[in-house]
């Protein structure tokens, strides 16, 4: 006997086997069903349930943690580079001494132009935090060798110019002030240098200059002295950047001084050696769109400018699509992003830079919640064109990608949440449990679809839906 419950059940049954306009989805038609849009994974663990608790994830779903003071780097995810120096007077290139093959006598000259009356770290730190950033990156020195703090290594630093202060010392005492973690970059390659052994290779002078004497051990000594003063002087260090270790040279002693001036640092890969966490730079290294979850510490950096990362006058910006779906990207799997800008010789960031910077700080300020404090979860639907993020039992569908339908579907996950919201608006989300023809031969036939979403406009950039269940197990 057909119960009520029963009845309703069958009812149930149908409606979800049922396609467009009412018609029934039959299993006739070829071996294997069409995968749905963003299916690029093949098949997945069945889930004859349709629970979305049973689909299985992976079991590593964020970077490690330190369990120690550099923690604050898994908590702030989100900072500021700054390329700033005596290279901002041409308003060429942070790299111009090399790329234009310059010699020290035509290069040098630029620090007695450089005056940047209106430079301002808080300045630097309201803009950041417009945009949602919550760490600082700077140069302290850049391959050109000039040294941005008040160095007794080396005369040829800020102190010199006619401006003639210490701006790392203003830098420091804006972020120690404001609570802003700073972090410092520095080159290995120093093209100023006499001790540094120019040898041609990349970013590097193409041979000694007349009068050079090459070291290389007292070089790194020079390294070493400079690194304790930047570890010393300036209060608390967040973090130590290395860059372009030409030279292959591998010494941990590098890093152990580091720690043990600033134990809270954290150091990144480009040094002595492998430090803790890696940097994919710009959109050239492919681990960031082939991993779902990042199995190790991450860092990605790019520039508001596709030329160069210091002030360039005749820039050409990214758009803000393409730098939001790539922030989007990373900090889904579980990466840190650093955004760079090059402030001008007058210490002032462009205004097409702060533009936007503040346009992605009111996108990130409205999704920030599915991007912090979450774990990697894109391993439990077969979609690649979204990623998933999970705090507890909630997801967050991430849309990095440029749309070609108004709707999305999660296939192996089949259970309505019992709310959907678009975060970047607060709109209620349509949704709904849905057997296609793209799954007519998979099981479960049907699955999770958010549909009448945004796919073109303003309003299609970066869009996170967040689905809330009554029980969403890993």
């Amino acid at each position: 006997m057909l119960t009520r419950r029963r009845l309703l059940d069958l009812a149930a049954r149908a409606v979800l086997m049922a396609g467009p306009a009412g018609a029934l989805v039959t299993t006739a038609g070829t071996a294997g069903a069409m995968p749905l849009p963003g299916d690029h994974t093949g098949s997945a663990k069945p889930n004859p349930s349709g629970s979305a608790s049973e689909v299985v994830a992976d079991p590593l779903r964020r970077p490690p943690r330190f369990n120690d003071g550099r923690d604050w780097f898994m908590q702030k995810r989100f900072g500021l580079f700054a390329h700033w120096g005596i290279f901002a007077v041409a308003g060429l290139d942070n790299e111009e001494m090399y790329h234009l093959g310059m010699t020290r006598a035509e290069y040098a000259p630029y620090m007695h132009k450089f005056n940047p009356t209106r430079f301002n770290p808080d300045a630097w730190l309201d803009l950041a935090e417009q945009a949602g950033m919550e760490y600082l990156t700077v140069n302290a020195k850049h391959i050109d060798g000039f040294c941005m703090w008040n160095t007794r290594e080396t005369t040829y630093n800020i102190m010199n110019t006619p401006f003639g202060k210490d701006a790392m010392k203003m830098i420091a005492d804006a972020c120690h002030r404001r609570k802003f973690p700073l972090c410092l970059y520095y080159s290995i390659i120093d093209e100023y240098s006499p001790l540094y052994p120019n040898a041609g290779r990349a970013y590097e002078l193409p041979a000694p200059e007349p009068g050079d004497e090459p070291d290389e051990e007292k070089y790194l000594e020079f390294v070493k002295r400079q690194v304790r003063e930047l570890c010393t002087n300036y209060g608390e260090i967040s973090g130590f950047w290395w860059d372009v270790n030409m030279l292959g040279y591998k010494d941990p002693s590098f890093n152990n001084l580091i720690r043990s001036l600033q134990p809270n640092a954290v150091i990144n890969n480009r040094g002595f050696d492998d430090g803790d966490f890696s940097t994919p730079e710009r959109d050239w290294d492919n681990s960031v769109n082939t991993e779902l979850s990042f199995q190790k510490r991450v860092e990605a950096c790019q520039s508001v400018g596709y030329q160069a990362w210091g002030y360039r006058a005749n820039e050409d910006y990214y758009s803000t699509t393409h730098l939001i779906r790539s922030i989007q990207k990373v900090m889904a799997k579980g990466g840190n992003y650093l955004l760079d800008v090059g402030p001008k010789p007058d210490g002032t960031v462009p205004e097409d830079a702060a533009s936007i910077l503040r346009q992605i700080g009111k996108w990130y300020k409205s999704v920030k919640e599915s991007l912090v404090d979450v774990e990697a979860a894109s391993m439990m639907t077969k979609n690649r064109d979204v990623l998933l993020t999970q705090r507890g039992d909630t997801l967050y569908v991430h849309v990095f990608k440029e749309q070609e339908i108004p709707a999305i579907y999660l296939s192996p996950i089949a259970t309505l949440p019992r709310r959907a919201t678009l975060l970047n608006t607060g709109e209620k989300v349509e949704c709904e449990i849905l057997a296609t023809p793209r799954l007519a031969q998979q099981k479960p036939n049907h699955c999770l679809r958010l549909k009448n979403l945004p796919v073109s406009g303003p309003a299609s950039v970066g869009l996170v839906v967040k689905l809330e269940f009554d029980h969403l197990a890993v």
